[in-house]
């Protein structure tokens, strides 16, 4: 109950952000209006051990070379006097950052001695990192809210989109480990690309960092259950139980931010 209460409130973006951002009211959608750069945003509290940011990229723009940048790190936004233009390296050049690009290949860390795992093994319901486990259906890209999205929806659980496509999901964790140090994980369309970093301070406040970079011009956060259903999540079934299709919540008289929210699962 503590971690799904935490969750929620981590779930938006912090009011800190780079120049070039744009927040919906709700704070969970973040645009990039201008340019390539000044598009730094973070978690709106620091994570708990084992607690996932998760983003769905929603836009893409053309012409610029580069992609999603996600990871952590130890500097409250708010104690921030400039917002860096870029994570890579000026957060990072900061200290007590560790943050890592998004390529469209190429994302997995190979733990020494390691084998590469081949694509395609059978889906489990958890995503399990060492001793965190998520509920793996929420952390798979999507189809679009459309009029056949309910019948396209299990062929994209089973298909494994490009990291950089659009709304292919991308979250950031951090897992303690003995020595009290915390690695670093980042995790695309359900599975782990294992420790991006390692030594992390897990004593001390960590917040998620995503820098919407280049072609990437919009995310936005998806909320991750854990154990118990929110009451937001059992009212957007509800409502998705009673219509034809997700197209048709849009004429609904509910509040926009439900809406908002019924419509990005």
């Amino acid at each position: 109950a503590a971690m799904a209460a935490r969750c929620r409130l981590a779930a938006r973006f912090h009011h800190i952000h780079g120049a070039n951002i744009r927040l919906d009211a709700s704070h969970t959608q973040a645009t990039r209006v201008e340019s390539f750069a000044n598009g730094l945003c973070f978690s709106q509290e620091p994570l708990a051990p084992g607690q996932i940011f998760l983003v769905e990229i929603e836009e893409k723009e053309l012409g610029w070379c580069g992609h999603l940048r996600v990871g952590l790190t130890a500097h409250d936004p708010q104690s921030l006097e400039v917002v860096p233009e870029y994570s890579l390296p000026d957060l990072v050049n900061l200290g007590d950052t560790w943050v890592f690009a998004i390529t469209r290949n190429h994302n997995r860390v190979l733990v020494e001695g390691e084998e590469a795992q081949p694509r395609g093994r059978p889906w489990e319901p958890f995503l399990l990192i060492e001793r965190v486990r998520i509920p793996r259906d929420t952390l798979v890209g999507r189809s679009r809210p459309g009029r056949y999205s309910h019948i396209l929806d299990d062929l994209f659980k089973m298909n494994v989109l490009p990291a950089t496509a659009r709304r292919s999901r991308i979250g950031v964790l951090y897992a303690p480990q003995p020595d009290g140090t915390a690695d670093m994980h980042i995790v695309i369309n359900g599975e782990d690309m294992g420790p991006s970093a390692r030594g992390l301070p897990a004593s001390r406040p960590l917040y998620a960092v995503i820098d919407v970079f280049a072609s990437t011009k919009s995310v936005r956060v998806i909320p991750v259950d854990y154990g118990f259903p929110s009451l937001q999540t059992l009212c957007r079934l509800v409502i998705q139980k009673h219509i034809v299709h997700r197209l048709a919540i849009d004429g609904l008289d509910l509040p926009p931010l439900l809406k908002s929210f019924c419509q990005h699962e």
